[in-house]
């Protein structure tokens, strides 16, 4: 069964536009798994504008199933992650002017530091994936990296007009997901999924987890966060049984 990690970085957004104390990421946190998540993501990032640092600390202590810490490799966090010590890390590339973390991290552009990072990492005693593309090429400099799993970013996925275009999109993923499980790395993936697009992704073949934030919390806005997460979940668990084929005939 497909794990669902929910990313409740937009509830410390709200937090921050106040610079309040409500709402709090860590009862987010204790909401999403009542509600059913396998895992609980934050995306600690160099500007701070949304999760801090006493959040990471806090969800760590409590955080009951597993703690997905999305990160850049700027020394400052790859030292609060191995003191940390999440679950798992995920590597992401990050510019400070972005709204949200744009395409995939290029490893054939950044060997020696991602290296390093994972090195590091593992020593650490932590399960490393490594947001990319799609594609070949970085999946298979992932698996000479000695990442742990893949996530490959479904931002164009989740971004893609007309049948067309979604179809296209949602074969490179199916293909690279075949890919890298030859290869022997975990897939996971996420950016931009919602209650609608997710259904083709989750008839992939091999995906161990997907990572939804954005949708979650903006559906627990209105319903409240245990019943979004409940509803993401079932529609997980409905369709994940469901024959695979292409978003087409979804």
């Amino acid at each position: 069964m497909i794990r669902l990690g929910v990313n409740i970085d937009h509830v410390a957004t709200v937090r921050q536009a106040r610079r309040a104390h409500e709402p709090d990421p860590v009862a987010a946190a204790i909401l999403a798994t009542l509600g059913g998540a396998d895992g609980i993501t934050i995306h600690l990032r160099e500007d701070r504008r949304h999760i801090q640092d006493r959040d990471v600390f806090r969800l760590r202590e409590t955080v009951t199933t597993r703690l997905n810490l999305e990160m850049a490799t700027a020394e400052d966090i790859l030292a609060m992650a191995v003191q940390v010590k999440p679950d798992e890390a995920t590597l992401v590339p990050e510019k400070r002017q972005e709204l949200t973390t744009e395409g995939g991290l290029d490893l054939l552009a950044n060997t020696a530091t991602v290296r390093a990072a994972v090195q590091r990492l593992h020593d650490a005693g932590i399960a490393v994936a490594l947001f990319i593309d799609p594609e070949p090429a970085q999946i298979e400099a992932a698996k000479a990296l000695q990442a742990d799993a893949i996530e490959l970013q479904t931002a164009s996925y989740s971004e893609a007009r007309g049948a067309a275009a979604i179809a296209h999109e949602w074969e490179k993923l199916r293909a690279a997901t075949a890919f890298a499980l030859g290869l022997g790395l975990h897939v996971h993936m996420g950016h931009g999924l919602n209650y609608t697009n997710v259904i083709p992704i989750v008839r992939i073949p091999g995906v161990e987890e997907l990572n939804i934030g954005h949708s979650i919390v903006s559906r627990a806005v209105l319903v409240g966060m245990e019943r979004a997460v409940r509803e993401m979940k079932q529609l997980l668990q409905h369709h994940a049984q469901a024959p695979h084929r292409p978003p087409t005939s979804a």
